[in-house]
């Protein structure tokens, strides 16, 4: 059960509001997810995750296929049922399989060796507050992956981590 009540759009804050706005238009169900009506009820909290939304769709480099594999890898090391399910969906739509999907949730082998070296880099740090070994960080410099792309990892990492850690601090119901 739920420890936060959802807002809507009408009664968040009035400083949430033009952002729990933005965040409904591009929902799914074309309204707050749970998630986020929860957020709302702290304009800081809320205007947090749409910066490191925004900020990695603005910014980011990668396409979606291998973001949404870096976010369910950190999801499934997060342990949230709702973020990895809502993960899982988006995987499924850039082209994952169910089988890579899984894979990625576990940890196994996806059969892609460039996407596994870079999941166990944010998996790794995910589950070791933020701390990567040597060889885990050299087989994704050997696998293919620059400096830059290790460290705008990081930027998909702490968006999932602070989502995911925010759903398990509320206890949000899944809506999706």
């Amino acid at each position: 059960m739920s420890r936060i009540p959802t807002r809507t759009v009408e009664d968040a804050p009035d400083a949430s509001r033009p952002l729990l706005q933005k965040i409904a238009q591009a929902s799914p169900t074309g309204r707050p997810l749970n998630a986020h009506a929860q957020m709302a009820h702290s304009t800081a909290v809320l205007a947090a995750y749409a910066s490191l939304r925004a900020v990695t769709a603005e910014h980011g480099t990668f396409d979606p296929k291998v973001s949404w594999a870096l976010n369910l890898a950190t999801a499934a090391t997060v342990g949230n049922g709702y973020m990895i399910g809502i993960a899982s969906r988006f995987a499924g739509m850039s082209g994952w399989t169910e089988a890579q999907i899984a894979a990625l949730r576990t940890g196994a082998t996806t059969g892609d060796a460039k996407i596994d070296a870079l999941t166990n880099v944010v998996r790794e740090a995910a589950a070791n507050s933020g701390n990567v070994a040597d060889v885990t960080w050299k087989a994704a410099q050997q696998g293919g992956w620059s400096d830059e792309q290790l460290v705008e990892a990081f930027a998909y990492l702490g968006l999932t981590m602070f989502t995911g850690y925010f759903l398990n601090y509320a206890q949000t119901d899944r809506d999706i």
